[in-house]
């Protein structure tokens, strides 16, 4: 299975990737995944220890002819984005992930692959079980749930790991380090839904699907369209001109990924279903030239379910939810000032499922400034209390602010033009990472994030480069060695 990775190099590094392929971990799932590694460290003799949220630290000492004391702390999470194609079948809890090479490229079959952070995670089960590594006295720490909360790094206790240099394998492209990242916080919003009695009449189906998706903060810039914005818009459009009753509307799955599906229950008269299909294919052919450069696959399936008896949305109902979708913030809200081509404020409509009486939407924004991160989230309640509904926002995670001056990071730079002969880009990402979280937890903690290049995280479309893999270990490598050897007492 997947022998497809077995002639890669580093070749330890994909024997752990392509173990790790086999074994369940979706955010909040990742019990089977903290297993491997502890056996991993009990076969090699190495201490490990377990903490009460699932977090894994393993502790391998320094190489024999090192002296240095200075601990260098590992960093990966063990969770992933669990996201496939809606005609896949295919059960993350016991499936293994299929994947193919593609040119330079290794995907899955229709589902996310887990490099992000799977090929972290592997380069470190590589350096953990590697006797001819040189390096000193390291800390791997393997983090949980970091997808859908930063779980994990949050609940961190102030003795689990001893080192103040980190390096964080979470990165997403090779050649550059990434030295800051953004904070963010999700709001929940609940708005009351009423219903008709039963009225008999054509179920319909209508579904936008075929888009892109991608992460909600590394890919929010590119223009990709929103399913769930898509799907309202089309509502909008309907409801003056079809008489439609709305049953059930649904889209998104993960709080971090930008909806590339969602669909709707309608009900009309049998008498109007082809005025209905021929309005709706008629109405997404704007949108589709419209998104036609970022979302080329972009389609509409409309199909007659059968003749049935169901409770749709009362009008007022309807429209208030149609409303709050269309109004709800989704994209780049704010550039950085200082540095270029770095969003510093957006928000994503995540998340939209109704029930019989109620419609949970689940927006997740995100900034490098707390205060306007703060005037997002309070549009965002502004809307939600306008419509009637209650909402609950998290006390979210800290962002991490850039420190040039940083002496891990001046070290990096010379290890890497030394192997590379090319200095590395420096960059402060619009994403979450658990390093913000972690600065927050153990004062002092010098540094940077790191590794391959991954395309299209948290979407079926994920691909991780070979050669950019083969180019992170080597630099991984060279940096633990120097990191080993270096004399100044600034890192220790």
């Amino acid at each position: 299975m997947n022998e497809c990775l077995s002639e890669l190099k580093p070749s330890s590094l994909w024997r752990h990737f392509r173990e790790i392929l086999s074994i369940p971990r979706c955010s909040g799932e990742e019990r089977a995944i903290g297993n491997y590694i502890i056996n991993q460290a009990r076969a090699l003799g190495l201490e490990s220890r377990r903490d009460e949220v699932g977090n894994v630290v393993v502790y391998k000492p320094a190489s024999p002819e090192i002296r240095s004391r200075r601990t260098v702390v590992l960093q990966a999470h063990l969770d992933m984005v669990c996201e496939k194609d809606s005609e896949v079948s295919h059960d993350f809890s016991r499936d293994p992930i299929q994947v193919e090479l593609e040119g330079e490229w290794v995907k899955a079959r229709g589902t996310t692959l887990g490099a992000d952070n799977g090929v972290g995670v592997a380069a470190a089960l590589a350096i953990m079980e590697s006797r001819d590594l040189t390096h000193g006295p390291l800390e791997f720490l393997f983090t949980v749930d970091e997808e859908t909360g930063l779980t994990g790094a949050s609940h961190l206790q102030p003795d689990f790991i001893k080192g103040r240099v980190l390096l964080n394998l979470d990165s997403e492209e090779e050649g550059t380090f990434t030295i800051g990242c953004a904070g963010g916080g999700d709001s929940e919003i609940f708005l009351p839904l009423h219903r008709l009695e039963g009225q008999t009449g054509t179920l319909i189906e209508l579904k936008i699907s075929g888009l892109r998706g991608g992460h909600s903060g590394l890919d929010i810039h590119l223009g990709l369209a929103n399913a769930i914005k898509l799907l309202a818009r089309l509502l909008d459009r309907a409801r003056e001109k079809l008489p439609l009753g709305l049953i059930h509307l649904e889209g998104g799955n993960k709080r971090n990924a930008i909806p590339r599906e969602a669909w709707a229950h309608l009900i009309c008269d049998a008498s109007h279903y082809s005025d209905a299909l021929k309005f709706f294919e008629k109405e997404f052919e704007t949108i589709r030239r419209e998104y036609r450069v970022t979302e080329p696959e972009a389609r509409i399936s409309i199909r007659q379910l059968a003749e049935t008896r169901e409770e749709p949305l009362v009008p007022k109902s309807a429209r208030t939810l149609i409303n709050l979708l269309l109004i709800l913030p989704h994209g780049v809200l704010a550039w950085h000032q200082e540095i270029p081509d770095l969003v510093e404020t957006s928000s994503n409509l995540a998340i939209i499922k109704t029930e019989s009486n109620i419609a949970r939407i689940i927006c997740s924004s995100r900034s490098s400034i707390q205060s306007a991160l703060e005037a997002t989230r309070s549009m965002i309640r502004a809307a939600a209390e306008m419509a009637g509904a209650e909402i609950r926002q998290t006390g979210g995670y800290p962002g991490w602010e850039p420190n040039l001056a940083s002496p891990l990071l001046q070290l990096a730079k010379g290890v890497y033009q030394s192997v590379f002969g090319q200095e590395p880009e420096l960059k402060a990402v619009h994403a979450g990472l658990e390093c913000g979280l972690i600065a927050e937890k153990f004062p002092g903690m010098d540094m940077i994030s790191f590794g391959p290049t991954i395309k299209y995280p948290h979407s079926p479309q994920e691909k991780v480069h070979v050669p950019s893999v083969e180019k992170f270990w080597l630099f991984l490598v060279a940096l633990l060695e120097e990191l080993a050897r270096e004399k100044s007492t600034a890192l220790a």
